[in-house]
């Protein structure tokens, strides 16, 4: 992409923001119109409205950049900088924070070749990207030269997580643990446990994360939302709620627990509650993930207009993504499909993921392409390798329950849908409903053929 592009698509995203913030002016309205019927609104409305802000991560990446002003060639200072512009990026969701990382790590590793920790902060922003290969590569070059760094541990477990390797990165994991018990091995134990269908044991295993904290304030948030995140995807909204809360308490604004909550609130159908925490997510970070979900609580209220908006600002940040080094092809393939849009590309973008990154998720991802390509048979296969290691995840059961039902297996269908919806009922504000009457229908026909046969 030329720079010119470049300027004029980062130029087409603010203006997008900007009437964000026009949507949220009109946000605040509403909220003030709802403090009766929607408490839970209302009581995170005066936290998340006092503009708190990450300054201690500011403050650090200034006092390196002075540090490297007086002695550019600190390779300790640069790796520390490369490390704090991936945190500013995980608390912005500013893409170009990739490319600053980038920058002063090659720089460090021209300096002193043989570092380990600008090695596995290499890797780390590899993750970052969805570049899993060179994640991995990264990971290994600096457990070799440190066979005691617990983060090249994580490098190599997440690599192997995401390139479907599971015996490798629990194997991996656990030495991690042994090396360093704490939030970031707790976090990773707990997201092994999930893939492997032990929910309960995540469950305990993201407390355990929470209950040891970590360097940054956002780090031990992140854990308490994931672990809402396993209740929410259990069906245990309640809980969800309490940890999403007890987040946005300690981190006022925090963009990822505001998400969670209007996550529950789409769930449960409120549909205003929710567009007023997803449009205040977005218009503190712009994560792709929340501007779909608050197209998809649009297009649930019946604001079909809104929700495009949302969806052409999806594609735009795509493509500044991408010119930052991060890879979507399984994102935008799932977006489409979803979306019932640019399905031939869809099904490509979809191998192109599945060839680069393996994971059951990618398996999944491809799956659905092509069921909603008209390929159902091909789907199963990619299903079945998507269900494989017995994960309970309600989007995963209800692509394959859709697909078998595309292929006439009444009865297999039947029983992913009901375990898609035994998991929980309100797994996903797009397709729960969808889910609940071809189920329905289902069992409707099992006992139509009961009836013909007696």
């Amino acid at each position: 992409m030329s720079r010119r592009n470049r300027i004029t698509l980062v130029c087409a995203v603010i203006g997008v923001l900007i009437g964000g913030a026009l949507g949220l002016r009109w946000a605040r309205e509403r909220v003030r119109q709802q403090a009766r019927t929607n408490p839970l609104v209302e009581k995170l409305f005066s936290r998340v409205t006092r503009g708190a802000a990450w300054s201690s991560t500011d403050k650090l990446i200034n006092a390196l950049q002075e540090r490297l002003r007086i002695k550019s060639t600190d390779a300790q200072a640069l790796v520390q900088l490369g490390d704090v512009y991936l945190q500013k990026a995980r608390e912005t969701g500013d893409p170009t924070y990739y490319t600053k990382a980038e920058g002063v790590l090659r720089k460090a590793l021209d300096l002193q070749p043989q570092r380990d920790d600008a090695m596995s902060v290499m890797g780390t922003l590899c993750l970052a990207r969805h570049q899993f290969r060179e994640a991995l590569d990264w990971g290994q070059r600096a457990q070799k030269m440190n066979l005691y760094s617990a983060r090249a541990y994580g490098v190599i477990g997440d690599a192997y997580v995401e390139l479907g390797e599971y015996p490798n990165a629990a194997e991996t994991i656990q030495r991690m643990v042994n090396l360093r018990p704490d939030l970031s091995s707790y976090s990773r134990v707990s997201h092994v446990r999930e893939l492997f269908g032990d929910v309960e044991g995540a469950i305990q295993a993201m407390k355990s994360a929470v209950a040891a904290g970590g360097p940054a304030a956002e780090n031990t948030q992140w854990c308490r939302v994931q672990l809402g995140h396993l209740y929410f995807n259990s069906g245990q909204l309640d809980e969800a709620v309490a940890e999403y809360q007890q987040a946005v308490a300690t981190l006022p604004n925090y963009v990822h627990a505001l998400a969670g909550l209007a996550r529950v609130l789409a769930a449960r159908k409120d549909y205003e509650g929710a567009i007023i925490l997803y449009t205040k997510a977005v218009e503190s970070v712009p994560l792709p993930e929340y501007v779909i979900a608050l197209g998809d609580v649009y297009q649930a209220a019946g604001q079909t207009a809104k929700a495009a908006q949302q969806y052409e600002l999806v594609r735009a940040m795509e493509q500044l993504y991408r010119a930052n080094g991060v890879e979507m092809d399984m994102e935008m393939a799932l977006f489409d499909a979803d979306h019932q849009s640019r399905l031939p590309e869809a099904v490509a973008r979809a191998r192109r993921a599945m060839a680069q990154r393996p994971s059951i998720y990618a398996a999944d991802v491809l799956a659905w392409t092509l069921y909603k390509s008209g390929q159902p048979r091909e789907a199963l296969d990619a299903s079945r390798k998507a269900l494989r290691l017995g994960t309970k995840d309600a989007l995963l059961l209800f692509h394959a329950g859709m697909i078998c039902e595309r292929l006439g297996d009444v009865e297999q269908a039947r029983m992913y849908l009901d375990q898609c919806l035994s998991i929980n009922p309100q797994f996903s504000v797009r397709h729960a409903d969808t889910a609940g009457r071809t189920l329905a229908r289902l069992r409707g026909r099992s006992k139509s053929s009961v009836s013909l046969r007696k």
